[in-house]
């Protein structure tokens, strides 16, 4: 059986106030993304023409795997969820 471990995970190095402090930045991006608030591609007029700028944008699911991941880490969950694993 798997058991979780907060010093093997990829945050091991981090104090708890730096693991608070990028939980509270990835809530707040997920947030931001669901509700429309950070847009991706922003179009403007200059007096030469019309500019664009893209910007890339982080998928929902991975950062609810990090906010998940720094749960875990905080003690806020037990565990990070387990990938799925099919049995024939």
């Amino acid at each position: 059986m798997y058991r979780y471990n907060p010093s093997e995970s990829i945050f091991a190095g981090m104090t708890r106030a730096q693991k608070q402090q990028a939980l509270t930045n990835a809530q707040q991006a997920l947030l931001d993304l669901m509700s429309g608030e950070k847009g991706v591609t922003f179009s403007y007029t200059q007096g030469d023409g019309t500019r664009s700028v893209t910007y890339q944008q982080t998928s929902m699911s991975d950062l609810r795997m990090l906010i998940r991941q720094l749960q875990a880490d905080l003690g806020v969950i037990s565990r990070p969820r387990r990938p799925a694993r099919f049995r024939w």
